[in-house]
């Protein structure tokens, strides 16, 4: 299976620490936006068949391209270069979102305004699957999915946000619906431990799965069919409720 986008365009925006980031976005498909947010071994052809996946269900899919070799796997390079740019993703952060998370919410609000949409689908996953739920803070923004959320690494049950973060999505989710957090229930790269952190924070504002199994990527490399299923529904339900 092979996506096919239709447009690429870079974006600026400011992060949160007030320098610029740049990034290539793609784009594909028809109907309303989702933003796929890259995992760790980056998009590879598993990212681009759920983007496939998404389209044929009838969503137009954004694939920001963060960092990696576009259309492959390359988790150990991938590792080495996210210590080389901790000006934008920092992993061991405790308590605090990483600098990027301000750029994803202003690339979210973009998004909205180019397709005229009602909002926009966030999906994260592994260390980019937690800015989905705080990323429900932003206007633009109508349902966030968290796919085996990883950070932070080492962190214990810390989170990799803060509680003005928290308190921020949690009003956006008391207006839109909660978010959703998953993973397999014997993944150790997304612990048992920080999801019920996620838990303890969001109370009811957050729904959330385990799978049973021990792989890790849900939605790509590890394929998860009923996952898949999950999320497609829950953002038709979020897409419809917005009219």
């Amino acid at each position: 299976m092979t996506w096919t986008h239709d447009t690429v365009f870079p974006f600026s925006a400011a992060m949160t620490s007030g320098k610029t980031a740049t990034h290539d976005v793609y784009a594909g498909g028809e109907g309303p936006p989702i933003l796929i947010l890259q995992e760790l071994p980056g998009i590879g052809p598993e990212t681009l068949d759920l983007a496939k996946r998404l389209n044929g269900a009838g969503f137009r899919v954004y694939l920001p391209h963060m960092f990696g070799t576009y259309g492959k796997v390359t988790m150990g390079r991938n590792m080495a270069r996210l210590f080389c740019v901790q000006r934008e993703f920092n992993m061991f952060l405790k308590g605090r979102q990483s600098p990027i998370a301000g750029w994803m919410r202003s690339l979210a609000a973009e998004i909205k305004s180019r397709d005229n949409a009602a909002g926009v689908g966030v999906i994260g996953m592994c260390l980019t699957g937690s800015f989905a739920l705080t990323m429900m803070a932003e206007d633009a923004v109508l349902g966030g999915v968290a796919s085996q959320p990883a950070l932070p690494i080492f962190g214990g049950d810390e989170l990799h946000m803060s509680p003005n973060d928290v308190a921020q999505a949690r009003a956006g989710m008391a207006t839109k619906g909660p978010g959703l957090a998953m993973r397999y229930a014997g993944d150790k790269l997304a612990p048992k431990r920080l999801m019920c952190a996620l838990q303890d924070a969001f109370g009811d504002d957050l729904e959330t799965q385990e799978y049973e199994g021990k792989d890790h990527s849900l939605l790509t490399l590890d394929f998860h069919e009923p996952a898949y299923q999950r999320v497609q529904d829950y953002f038709r339900a979020r897409f419809a409720q917005a009219g």
